[in-house]
């Protein structure tokens, strides 16, 4: 007597993937649409050989929609929006493996792989100068004010010029990079009067100024790794006469009168002469037409 067996499989097995722990360094400046982990590794296997659904989720607030699988039976993880390294530098994916599509009333076996990606940060930006002021809120651009100063006529200055608001200072916005800045003067220096120290940024003079005419220069900060990444600040230099003489007021005391009951804004007047206003005047031999 022949008798046919014939055996039912059992979905008793669960996937399984081969690696359930991946981590993935990705650089900010990534295209949109790069791969970021091969199908190859993140396929899991089953030993019922049932079909595998994948599905792809986040535990990082705020990393949803960065990242997504190709397609419901292939893994393949792939970036679907632009990275900002100021936004997030790590995210958490779960990648679930199951046996049976999603909502499905049979009963399913499923597996999880977890990845981790580091976001790297990237040569973005140019230099900053400082201070300034963020343009958006995402950082992506910082105006700064143009800087001065003022020198005199007809001397040499031995020092630093002191500038406002401040010495000309400029950083790489992208802090993890970090990367050395170089100074230049490219435009506005007449006869070569000052200049610009490469490392620091300090602007000092070369000759005297025998004119009144005011400068407007053009500092350019580089970033030494990258010349195409710049930033190019103003700074005004006014030439002034010396000042040799304090400023000083025509009288040492002045008298005046209020009357009682007059709305805010009303004249105090000279005491004795109710009929003229006021006036505190000072003067400085220095500018004797002022």
């Amino acid at each position: 007597l022949e008798i046919l067996v014939t055996v039912l499989n059992e979905n008793d097995n669960d996937p399984v993937f081969a690696q359930p722990n991946l981590s993935r360094t990705v650089p900010e400046d990534t295209k949109v649409n790069a791969t970021i982990v091969v199908r190859d590794e993140l396929s899991a296997t089953d030993a019922d050989l049932d079909t595998i659904y994948y599905e792809l989720t986040t535990t990082v607030q705020d990393t949803d929609g960065y990242f997504a699988i190709r397609g419901v039976n292939n893994p393949e993880i792939y970036l679907q929006k632009a990275l900002d390294f100021d936004k997030f530098n790590l995210a958490v994916l779960l990648l679930y493996a199951r046996d049976r599509p999603v909502g499905s009333p049979e009963p399913s076996r499923t597996a999880t792989a977890t990845i981790s990606i580091a976001v790297e940060q990237s040569d973005t930006r140019p230099p900053w100068f400082r201070p300034c002021t963020l343009l958006h809120t995402d950082n992506s651009a910082c105006i700064s004010s143009p800087y001065s100063g003022r020198v005199n006529i007809s001397e040499m200055a031995t020092e630093p010029l002191v500038l406002e608001p401040g010495p000309i200072y400029a950083a790489d916005p992208d802090y993890t990079m970090n990367d050395r800045i170089v100074y230049s003067i490219v435009g506005g220096n007449k006869d070569n009067v000052f200049s610009v120290d490469a490392d620091t940024g300090n602007l000092t003079m070369n000759k005297v100024v025998t004119s009144p005419d005011s400068f407007l220069l053009q500092v350019m900060a580089t970033q030494a790794s990258n010349r195409r990444k710049y930033s190019v600040a103003t700074v005004e230099i006014k030439v002034i006469n010396k000042s040799l003489h304090p400023p000083y007021f025509g009288k040492r005391i002045y008298n005046g009168t209020v009357f009682v009951g007059l709305p805010r804004g009303s004249f105090v007047y000279q005491a004795g002469d109710p009929s003229t206003p006021l006036v505190i005047t000072a003067m400085d031999e220095d500018f004797p037409d002022v």
